[in-house]
């Protein structure tokens, strides 16, 4: 799924567009002890109570596509009778109406997820009646060629309130406020099936992690039978160390600043498109080749790439690895952060025998936020 797609169906879970028909719920204590359930029609709920499930919903789909939204394929066997995939097409065909297979999932869940607090385990199940498009892209709302019916899973913390002061209204008094236990934002989440070229694609589902560097392996492994793909930070490691081992001593200062540069124009290329920019194994060997990588190096590649999760089918992330908002240069003493259009003023030299970071500035320049006015060049000798 792209964010295009993410974001239609984000517009279900709005009082307008409400494609929501169940709702079911166990909330689980530290001890994995299940303390109650919630079993009814959607609509049933006061509004008040339903306006705040959809920002539950809706925050599920939020974040950045290949980040915090991370598409799963399921494999093979797990598609057979008795796998991951063949039990949560059960469970969204029953509409979450069969008591047993609604605990079995509870107890799945529970049993998977390594989690020392309370939490409140959130499932919906939706049919949305997919809008036809024209040929110029307007959706045309009184023409329907396909229903999309899908379940959403959020994991939502529940945590005991602050403990402060309040005003009571019926006192008039300021008095210490009552703690309660409040269900918070979801830490984890997904979509099945996945809805992809606005259709169902029962082969995969979109996963949300609200803090995409602590993903649940047991419980993806577990619960969902996918691989769980490189975090953000271990794609721009993995193409980071790629980099250094297969440039070797050509992997100079104005080579990564080329490399630098090259991701952030194909990124910026890009940046409109709803599906975020993918680099595969044969994009990755071109950049390195077109900025000087030997023969020697790029065999090194192609033996490094060859441990790279599915080897040739893996792909990164462009923008997780190269950040395109600032270049930055560390040295064991200083950091230094230049806007990444401006990497032109700094250079590598060879000052007085010593290899310096020379960063040409304008006249304005402040320290700490001083203005202080720039070395003046020497006079010339009468």
């Amino acid at each position: 799924m792209n964010k295009k797609e993410a974001n239609e169906i984000k517009k279900l879970f709005t009082p307008a567009n409400c494609a929501i028909s169940r709702i079911c719920g166990c909330y689980v204590d530290s001890e994995k002890n299940k303390k109650t359930e919630l079993k009814e029609a959607f609509l049933s709920l006061p509004e008040e109570e339903a306006f705040k499930y959809f920002t539950i919903f809706r925050n599920a789909l939020s974040g950045t596509v290949g980040k915090n939204l991370i598409n799963m394929e399921f494999p093979l066997h797990t598609e057979a009778e008795g796998g991951t995939q063949h039990f949560l097409l059960k469970l969204r065909d029953s509409q979450l109406k069969d008591d047993e297979l609604l605990e079995a999932f509870y107890d799945k869940v529970i049993a998977s997820y390594d989690y020392a607090e309370n939490y409140y385990i959130i499932l919906i199940h939706c049919a949305y009646d997919i809008p036809a498009r024209s040929a110029d892209g307007l959706e045309m709302f009184d023409a329907s060629d396909y229903v999309y019916e899908f379940i959403q899973c959020t994991l939502c913390p529940v945590k005991l309130s602050k403990a402060g002061l309040c005003y009571n209204t019926q006192t008039n008094t300021i008095e210490n406020r009552s703690r309660d236990w409040l269900v918070e934002a979801p830490e984890q989440g997904f979509l099945f099936p996945a809805f992809n070229e606005r259709n169902s694609d029962l082969h995969g589902l979109l996963y949300y992690a609200k803090n995409p560097e602590k993903m649940p392996e047991a419980l993806i492994d577990n619960l969902l039978g996918c691989v769980v793909p490189m975090t953000a930070k271990s794609q721009k490691e993995t193409f980071q160390a790629i980099v250094e081992e297969t440039l070797g001593e050509r992997c100079d200062f104005e080579t990564v600043k080329n490399i630098h540069e090259n991701l952030s124009e194909l990124v910026e290329e890009t940046k409109d498109e709803p599906a975020p920019l993918m680099l595969d194994k044969y994009q990755v060997k071109k950049l390195l080749e077109t900025n000087g990588a030997s023969p020697e190096g790029l065999e090194e590649f192609d033996k490094r790439y060859a441990n790279v999760e599915d080897g040739s089918s893996a792909a990164f992330v462009a923008s997780n690895v190269v950040n395109t908002k600032s270049f930055e240069i560390k040295t064991p003493d200083v950091s230094i952060k230049v806007a990444p259009d401006k990497t032109y003023l700094v250079e590598n030299k060879m000052i007085d025998g010593r290899p310096c970071i020379v960063i040409a500035i304008s006249e304005h320049v402040e320290i700490n936020g001083i203005s202080v006015r720039p070395v003046a060049a020497p006079k010339e000798e009468e």
